[in-house]
């Protein structure tokens, strides 16, 4: 991991910093206050540029309880390599859903499957780097982005205590078996009226998690539209699991 710039933000008490991990662009986001902070993994869909002002500010908010926060770009994302695979099954999403016809299985696989085995290596790579940094520690928190990646990393990263998964996008039926083992404390925060989402396969989702802590906020309104308080309700949620 090498950095390439520091800065303070303008409101004082966070430093952010950008960063790449062999060709991976990403961002760290410390409070200023020494000691050492609970590290936070933040997940989002694609194209790091794009998804920036909105990273930066779930970075300040985790900052000003305690926390640091980094992200990396996915695989495909901003200016990474596109995969053929997976532009041709975005084109063949985008046609059944113009046809309004159901999404098959097919489809499902081969946009998320190949994005889910090539993301959980980087982010377990960056985790083993960021952890090295001085002012940064366990226990580690994920929160946001495409949710079969975060169940995938619940299932097999032993350094998570605790997820927030982000309901919004389709799932593969084996990401589903999947989460039948997943053991760690969930919260998973659904909008109820997302145009992204197929709502019921965030039901079935959710229902099939292993976890024996496991909570679903539903909130009305589109996939931009979650409100304030879900974004506090998960901040109080680390702090029950990533808090001595």
């Amino acid at each position: 991991m090498e950095f390439s710039s520091e800065r303070r933000l303008d409101d004082g008490g966070v430093v952010e910093r950008a960063f790449t991990l062999g060709d991976i662009p990403g961002f760290l986001w410390t409070p200023e206050a020494a000691g050492t902070a609970p590290l936070i993994l933040a997940g989002h869909p694609g194209d790091l540029t794009r998804m920036y002002p909105r990273l930066q500010a779930r970075g300040r908010h985790a900052a000003a309880a305690g926390y640091a926060t980094a992200t990396i770009e996915l695989p495909g994302g901003g200016a990474r390599p596109r995969s053929a695979v997976a532009e041709q099954a975005r084109a063949d999403l985008r046609r059944a859903l113009a046809a309004g016809e159901p999404v098959s299985d097919d489809v499902v696989d081969r946009l998320v499957l190949p994005l889910v085995e090539a993301a959980v290596p980087e982010w377990r790579a960056a985790l083993d780097a960021l952890l090295g940094v001085p002012g940064i520690g366990g226990p580690v928190g994920y929160s946001g982005g495409i949710i079969s990646i975060g169940v995938r990393l619940a299932l097999v990263e032993p350094r998570i205590a605790a997820a927030v998964l982000f309901a919004g996008s389709y799932v593969p039926r084996s990401i589903v078996e999947e989460a039948r083992r997943v053991t760690i404390p969930l919260l998973v925060l659904l909008q109820w009226d997302d145009e992204n989402n197929d709502r019921q396969m965030a039901l079935d989702l959710f229902d099939a998690l292993g976890s024996a802590e496991k909570t679903l906020h539903a909130n009305m309104g589109g996939h931009t539209g979650v409100p304030q308080h879900a974004g506090d309700d998960a901040a109080r949620f680390f702090d029950r699991h990533l808090r001595d």
